[in-house]
């Protein structure tokens, strides 16, 4: 696909007019670099000047649900934002290789997933009412979806793995952060789990309703198709149809478990037919706040007892206090407010000593208040404009791996600095991967990310991002070159 057939189809998504499509071409297809200007635009389309500017606010406005950069900036430089985006957009999908997932001798999984997997399940303690609710749902139908919904934290990723580890289904994380959150990723990823699974001949450009009938048509007496798909609410998809395409009807015997963060009843995005059954568990509601609490104490139990890498750090600091084991327990567990993200990035803070200079009552209530007490403890309120903020703002406009020499180049500073940041200020925050030999840094939660994109600091009108947004556009295009 390239640049042209790129900004066709994106204005056939986003309902341009022909007029406004032949406008949006007009000013970004025919010049590599930069958008063309008003004036210019007038003369190559033989129109009015206000006539370029009418149908450029209606294209704006178009493309504001997909860009909400559009409907904050106010006065000139619309055009380059929309340029800017939807050169990165093309990058992204242009650039990302499919990943035709296999399964190896050693692993029952996707080789995509099987790090994931096993990071997720290390350390994995509880959630029983989960599993056997879902062991119930498949018990008593023939067929259906069942979703689990709960705040950024809840330990939804973990809860699919767990199930996909004990039951080796199928299954599909989607992942924001690394840009692995398509329809046709998903389709492709499962489509061979499938395949090598159950031997589906002729199979290999099947749609999904098709594959899940010849497996429905293999299952033994007895047996079951469970899909694990996590994190709906970070598929990168258009509305107006199901989440992944996920079909409005079921074979007997097949059935999918699902996980989300919650929504607005407005943006529900899977529909299926009658008598295809759609149940919810949200981890939120009040009737499992005992469950929730137990599962929060059992995992900070097993931390402090069996995990070799905090646990004596942990003690130190427990004894130092004299505090009681189930005194920490029980007040880390209402610290948490029955988040396992909290838990993840505290616990390990404790062990390492970044909190010896605080009491058990002084650890932050939250994952919201712990995000925004190491912005603080990092100094990024007292020192605007160091160089950790330039690299958090590279990987959240990038939002792909990337490698610290490019991080770098763009900031034009020294690899070692950047490294520093990286390794030493925001370990815990990145995701390090291994892209075609070179290292390569992501954000590593969604929640994370969304706590940056909240913070002023990261705005990219900010005079200090304004030369750094121009150095990742011209990385960006480079990469296309």
């Amino acid at each position: 696909m390239d640049w042209q057939e790129f900004l066709q189809g994106e204005s056939g998504r986003h309902g341009l007019s022909i007029e406004q499509t032949e406008t949006l071409l007009a000013a970004l297809f025919s010049s590599e670099k930069a958008p063309l200007n008003q004036v210019k635009l007038s003369g190559d389309l033989s129109i009015e000047e206000p006539t370029v500017k009418q149908r450029l606010g209606e294209i704006y406005n178009k493309f504001s649900a997909s860009f909400p950069e559009l409907s904050d900036h106010q006065g000139a430089g619309k055009l380059k934002i929309l340029h800017t985006k939807l050169k990165q957009k093309y990058y992204y999908q242009t650039s990302q290789s499919v990943v035709v997932p296999k399964v190896s001798n050693s692993s029952p999984y996707a080789e995509e997933f099987t790090s994931l997997i096993e990071e997720k399940i290390r350390t994995f303690c509880g959630r029983k009412f989960v599993f056997d609710t879902f062991k119930q749902f498949i018990t008593e139908n023939p067929h259906g979806y069942f979703t689990i919904i709960g705040d950024a934290g809840m330990g939804k990723s973990s809860i699919v793995a767990k199930y996909v580890s004990e039951h080796k289904s199928p299954c599909y994380f989607n992942i924001l952060v690394e840009r692995r959150n398509r329809p046709e990723l998903f389709l492709k990823s499962i489509r061979q789990q499938l395949i090598d699974r159950y031997q589906l001949p002729n199979s290999e450009d099947a749609d999904l309703p098709t594959l899940l009938a010849k497996v429905a048509g293999k299952l033994t007496a007895g047996e079951r198709l469970v899909i694990a798909i996590d994190a709906l609410d970070e598929v990168a998809q258009e509305a107006g149809e199901n989440l992944l395409h996920l079909p409005t009807t079921l074979p007997d015997r097949v059935y999918f478990l699902l996980t989300r963060r919650p929504y607005n009843l407005g943006k529900k995005r899977l529909s299926v037919s009658p008598g295809v059954l759609v149940t919810e568990l949200d981890l939120r509601d009040e009737k499992y706040a005992n469950y929730n609490q137990d599962d929060i104490k059992e995992y900070i139990g097993f931390v402090i007892n069996t995990d070799s890498e905090y646990n004596n750090g942990l003690r130190n600091w427990i004894q130092s206090r004299s505090i009681a084991d189930t005194a920490f327990v029980e007040q880390l567990a209402d610290k948490s407010e029955n988040n396992f993200m909290y838990l993840r990035y505290v616990l390990p803070a404790i062990a390492k000593g970044d909190y010896n200079d605080l009491s058990l009552k002084q650890l932050p209530d939250g994952l919201q208040e712990y995000y925004q007490n190491h912005w603080v403890r990092m100094g990024m309120e007292a020192k605007p404009g160091q160089l950790m903020e330039i690299v958090l703002y590279i990987l959240l406009e990038i939002g792909t791996p990337i490698p610290c020499e490019m991080i770098a180049g763009i900031a034009e500073v020294d690899e070692c600095d950047v490294k520093k940041v990286l390794e030493d200020e925001w370990v815990e925050y990145l995701k390090k991967q291994n892209v075609e030999g070179e290292l390569c840094y992501t954000i590593y939660h969604a929640s994370f990310l969304d706590f940056l994109k909240a913070k002023r600091e990261m705005d990219a009108k900010r005079k200090i991002f304004k030369e750094v947004s121009q150095r990742i556009a011209e990385f960006l295009e480079q990469g296309m070159a």
